[in-house]
Formats: C-alpha cells, structure tokens, sequence
C-alpha cells in the first residue's frame, strides 16, 4: 500500500507538471491598438509576417516613431590627457564641465581635492567622506584639447558657517551675452549621510575670473521628506517626499527660449533600489535671469532614469543623454519643450560625467560625442580626468566582409 501510495503521488506530480507546461499561459499585460493599416514595408522590415497575433513585445515596436533612424549609433574610446591634468597620485581631479572655446583655446572646470576618502563613520569634521569631499573649482586651458596647463582656482569653499563651507564641486559652464556662469553643487558641515547637498552658482565677465559667488543657494532639495528617527541612515524615512527631497546634483544651466533651465540630478530620501538601479532622477527649475531665482517645473521629474547630466540644444530642442541607474540608462532624449522628452536611441557605452564640446555640431546627432572629457576612477580614492572620442557608426561587418563582397562582384 506504501509503494502504491508513492507510484500514486509522483502520477499526480507528473500530470500536474505536464499540465503546468502544456497549458496555455496569458500574457501579463495587454498592449491594446489598431494595426490593421501598419505599411508591409515597415512589417516586414520589424520582420512580424501575422498581424494577427502579436506579442507585447511586435506592439511596442509598431509603435515605435518612424523618424527612429541610426543617427545616435556609435562607439567611444577613452585616452589619457598630458600635461597638468594627467595623473596624479594623491590628487582628485573629476567632473569635467562642458567646454569653452575662446580665442583658440579650450577652458574647462573640474572638481580638485587632495588626500584620501574615509568614508563615514570617523572625524566627520576633519576627514573626508566623498572623493568629492573638501572639493574647490579649479580650471585649465589647452590649444588642442589633448595638453592641460592649470590656471589655478575659479571657486573657493566659503567661509566656515556658509552654505558652501564644506566643498564646491560638479561645476558646469555657460556663457550668454558675453557673461560667464558657472553652477556647481554645495556641502555645508557637517558632512553626514543625511546632510542635504544645495546648487551655488557664480558669474564673471571672463573664464578667468575674478568670479563672484552669490550668497545664497539658487537651488534646493524639496522640504516635504520625513527623516525617521535620529540616526544617520539614509534609508530610513517617514515619508520619502519630492523625488529630489534629499540631494540636488550636477546642475547645468541652458539658455533656452528666452528663458534660463536649470537641468539636475534629484536624489530622494530614503533611495530606493529599483528594476532599473538605483532610483535616480532628473528635474529643471527655470528662471527669467541667469542668476535666478530658479523656479521648479511642475512637471519634474522630468525622467525617470539617469545620473550625471548631460543635456544641450539640438535643433530646436533640448537633448539629454541618460546614463548609469534607472530602466531608460543608456539612451538620448529628446524634448522640443526642454521638458517632456522622448527616447530617440540606445546609446550604451558612454562615458561617465561627459563634459561636452559644445563647439562641435550639436545639430547631427553622434557629431556631439566627436571629442570631450571625462573622469576615470583609478581606485576610489582618486580620480582623474581623460579624453573621450566617440565614432558614428553606420554598418556592422564580418571581418573582412566587405572585400569578400568586392571580390566576388568583380
């Protein structure tokens, strides 16, 4: 009876497993629309031969804009720099801006520190959390963009009590109506975990300064987040808030319409770890003056992926290249308001906190990516800046492919 017992079980195991994998399973969400009068062209082309029965999955791609086209497929090379921003042991040089051409000659901004990271956990008021920690902004210029000579100090940390006390750093550059600008991210001290980091913002008729801080922050985290408890954890939260109620990072501010957007990375209280990474996500406040006040857009967030921001003109719109956390990383997008945007393209492989050429044209799609910098990690302690190139691609080959092609048409 024992032995029958088991024969029996394991007969119903194997009907319910046969079962399990013969039966039919619905799909987990329905994609609805028309695609009755979808072109043979383009079907063929998505290589979908039953209209009839399409997946999830052949929906999105009917969907997909007809304008998608190759103009963002390419590829990047990262290449050491000479001069004063080669490497340096013992020296943090990271957060390369956009560059200025002026006169034959390159500028760019860059975060500089020295020393160590020791993280949390120590002499708060004496260490150093953040290889971004005890930051100033520092510059340099180059005739070729390939040999770096450093001029020195653009903007100093201020006086201890301010709001920028602890480090300047992440600066970026722009110049309008033969003004400069640079914005740059803020620490006050003491440096912990839930410390909320602010945007400073500094003006000066030349590259080379003197430059003039205001006194006051022109941006900050939104105020409706709740810390839960006293101790310094992050993730630990009542209520989490706004998706930048914690940190206001990497601004970037572009004339645009008349009006000035002021792009941002938005770090939430309590952070959480999606499908996609970490929840990172970029916002715009807009202003009528370059020095402000800057006003956050009702809309924002204004995506739901990123990190480092990377945004600039294109055409008549504003582009922004997505990259590291979220499930859209790894494309460009494109809003002809500077604030809906769209995905155009995948675009993997881009190189971290991109500091564009906006010299180059900014209207032919990978042509933006032709030249600029970087920062790389030589450990985590320090890093330093480099030379990114990217190359359009337009086919993809075998080896030797194309003159197998040219023999045998001969």
């Amino acid at each position: 009876m024992k032995n029958l017992s088991i024969l029996t079980g394991l007969f119903l195991l194997g009907t319910s497993i046969f079962s399990a994998c013969t039966k039919p399973t619905a799909p987990q969400a329905e994609v609805k629309g028309d695609y009755s009068n979808v072109s043979k062209e383009k079907l063929d082309f998505l290589g979908i031969t039953d209209i009839n029965h399409l997946s999830a999955a052949s929906k999105r791609a009917l969907d997909w804009p007809d304008s998608l086209n190759n103009d963002w497929f390419g590829e990047f090379s990262v290449h050491n720099l000479k001069g004063d921003l080669a490497y340096e042991e013992g020296v943090v040089r990271r957060d390369p801006s956009a560059l200025l051409f002026i006169d034959g000659l390159y500028y760019v901004f860059y975060s500089k520190s020295v020393g160590k990271t020791d993280g949390f956990g120590g002499d708060i008021e004496n260490e150093k959390v953040f290889p971004w920690d005890r930051c100033d902004i520092w510059y340099a210029t180059s005739h070729d963009g390939w040999t770096w000579k450093e001029e020195g100090v653009a903007v100093e940390r201020g006086d201890k009590g301010t709001f920028d006390d602890r480090s300047v750093f992440t600066p970026e550059v722009m110049e309008y109506d033969g003004k400069y600008y640079l914005c740059y991210q803020t620490i006050k001290s003491p440096y912990n975990v839930r410390t909320k980091n602010q945007v400073g913002l500094a003006y000066a008729d030349s590259p080379r300064g003197p430059w003039k801080k205001l006194s006051e922050p022109i941006l900050s985290p939104a105020d409706n987040g709740v810390w839960k408890g006293e101790e310094q954890n992050r993730f630990l939260v009542e209520k989490k808030g706004d998706f930048d109620s914690h940190k206001v990072h990497d601004p970037c501010i572009i004339p645009y319409k008349g009006k000035f957007y002021l792009y941002y990375k938005g770090e939430q209280m309590g952070e959480a770890i999606t499908f996609g990474g970490r929840q990172i996500r970029h916002g715009v406040a807009i202003a009528d003056n370059p020095l402000g006040p800057y006003v956050k857009s009702p809309y924002n967030p204004i995506s739901n992926s990123g990190h480092e921001i990377c945004v600039w003109k294109h055409k008549d719109g504003i582009m922004s290249l997505i990259t590291t956390d979220g499930p859209e990383k790894g494309t460009v997008q494109f809003a002809a308001d500077g604030i809906n945007f769209n995905i155009q393209a995948s675009i993997p492989g881009a190189p971290h906190a991109m500091g564009l050429n906006r010299s180059l044209n900014t209207n032919e799609g990978f042509a933006i990516f032709g030249w600029g910098l970087t920062h790389k990690y030589h450990n985590y302690d320090y890093q330093h800046i480099q030379r990114f190139q990217g190359r359009r691609k337009t086919a993809h080959t075998a080896k030797n492919e194309k003159a197998a092609n040219k023999k045998a048409t001969r």
